[in-house]
Formats: structure tokens, C-alpha cells, sequence
């Protein structure tokens, strides 16, 4: 079984490998910059002030414009078209540089990265900007104590990146915010377990919860129930593997916890309209 191919962090020497940072104009280098389907095994933040191209995660395609904001969880796949002239900076970093052992830190890097792109006005961003300005050179001057200066503006900008989703959907009230947490614990469980368990009380049991409030849960927040978001994402990781890989589809079907493989092949089309193998044809 041939896994998706994944990219690591490039740092610099004399720094941790779980955090970096670049300058985009620096990174294309004067050309357009075409990606293959691939997924990281770390958080991605694409943060440009000018910019054309597409961008497409998880197989949702948005178009690049100024003042955008991409923000990937490791996991998910994408492609880039970036042209030459586009300018910004580009973060990755791995959970444990950001929030190692501290709760809050990762429900705060949960909310920020629930949403993959955010399109910014001018005012908004150049505030969001000027933050990842400073991480930048904290990173490039390695003054005393500069990874925790770095640590302290990602937090910043997370809470910035969460105050503009709030604006724009209207101030939460606080069951919404704790529906919004426990849906975020929820689909992180899914990301490492939905191979090997397919039950909603497997989930329900690790999050305390009963399988009636994961439901409730579910369907405040998506509109879907529990079942449906857990058929989703298998449907989703099968979409990540029959595009980015040449495994066949028996192969993909075990890897994804569907030892009939006829049932797997019945349950794609069901939810997608094509066969596994229809699907990569048409799409790839």
C-alpha cells in the first residue's frame, strides 16, 4: 500500500524542525509554482498580501486573490498554482512547537484551523500581516528567547484569525462555541482512528459524551448525523488515496478499514455517483 506522498518541513540550521517560515516572493523565485496532489504531516499557513492562482484542498478549488488566508491541518491534501509576483509568507509547524502540553493552546489551534481559507479586507489583513511580520524576523534575527516570542504571535494571530470568523457569522454564544470545540475533538479523533472504528460509541465513549449528545452535537454544528459525518471522511481519505496514489482499490478499501471490498466500492458510489475506479478516471 503506496501512502500519499507527504511533505516534511524545510527549516533553517540552528533551529527547531518543527517550525519555519518564508517569504513567498523569495520561495517562487521569479516563476509560477505548480504543486502535485501531496498532504503534510504539519500545520500550513499561506498568508498573501498579492497573489493569483488556484488553490484546491481537500478537492475544493479556491481561487487566489489578494488578501487571502490558507490555512491546512495536517492530513489534508492539496495542489497549488501560485503565479510568479505573488507575495506573502508561508508558516508550517508541527503541533508540539505550538502546543505542546496545554490544552488551551490547542483548542485555540483547533478553532483558527477550522476553516481552510479566509478571504480578508485590506484593514483586516495588514493586522494579521504585521504579526506574521514579527514572527518572520523573529526567526531571522534569533534573538534571545525568540521561540517563544514566535509562539506568543502565532497565538496572537490565532485569536485575530477566530475574531474575523466570529465577526462575520455574529457574536457566538457560548453553547455554540462548546458545540463548535466538541465537534473540533471529534474530527480529530476521526483523522487517526476512522480506519479501525466505525461506531458512533467508540467516539461518544473517548469524548464522554452519549451517543444522543454527539448527534445533537453534530447535527447543531453540520447539520449531519454523527453516521453521516463518519461516512464523509472515509469517503474523503478514499478521494486522498484514488487520486494521489496508484494503489488499487482493493488496497485502499483494507487501508480504510472495509474488508469487503465490494461493500466499500457500492458505499463510494452510493455517496459520490461513481465506482472507486470511475472516479480516479474522470478526476485524475
Amino acid at each position: 500500500m503506496k501512502n500519499i506522498p507527504i511533505r516534511h518541513i524545510k527549516t533553517e540550521p540552528n533551529f527547531s524542525e518543527s517550525f519555519s517560515i518564508r517569504e513567498v516572493q523569495y520561495m517562487l523565485g521569479g516563476k509560477d509554482m505548480v504543486q502535485e496532489l501531496h498532504r503534510h504531516d504539519y500545520f500550513y499557513i499561506l498568508l498573501l498580501s498579492k497573489g493569483k492562482g488556484n488553490h484546491t484542498i481537500d478537492f475544493t478549488a479556491y481561487p487566489i486573490h489578494n488578501y487571502s488566508i490558507f490555512f491546512m491541518r495536517p492530513g489534508q491534501v492539496h495542489q497549488l498554482a501560485i503565479k510568479a509576483g505573488s507575495t506573502g509568507y508561508l508558516m508550517q509547524f508541527k503541533a508540539d512547537f505550538y502546543h505542546p502540553n496545554d490544552k488551551a493552546a490547542g483548542q485555540l489551534l483547533r478553532k483558527a484551523g477550522h476553516t481552510n481559507f479566509c478571504q480578508l479586507d485590506a484593514k483586516r489583513f495588514n493586522k494579521l500581516l504585521s504579526v506574521v511580520t514579527n514572527i518572520f524576523q523573529e526567526y531571522k534575527n534569533k534573538e534571545e528567547g525568540y521561540p517563544e516570542v514566535i509562539k506568543a504571535n502565532l497565538g496572537i494571530f490565532f485569536i485575530e484569525l477566530v475574531r474575523h470568523r466570529q465577526h462575520r457569522k455574529g457574536s457566538a454564544n457560548r453553547a455554540a462555541s462548546y458545540e463548535q470545540e466538541r465537534l473540533e475533538e471529534f474530527l480529530e479523533l476521526l483523522e487517526t482512528q476512522s480506519a479501525h472504528h466505525k461506531e458512533v460509541s467508540h467516539y461518544a465513549g473517548l469524548l464522554n459524551l452519549s451517543n444522543y449528545q454527539l448527534n445533537a452535537i453534530t447535527k447543531a454544528t453540520l447539520g449531519k448525523t454523527c453516521t453521516e459525518v463518519m461516512n464523509d471522511y472515509s469517503i474523503l481519505e478514499a478521494k486522498r488515496y484514488l487520486l494521489a496514489t496508484a494503489n488499487q482499490v482493493t488496497q485502499i478499501a483494507y487501508h480504510l478499514g472495509y474488508e469487503d471490498v465490494s461493500y466499500f466500492i457500492r458505499f463510494f458510489k452510493k455517496h459520490t455517483g461513481y465506482t472507486p475506479e470511475a472516479f480516479r478516471h474522470n478526476f485524475k
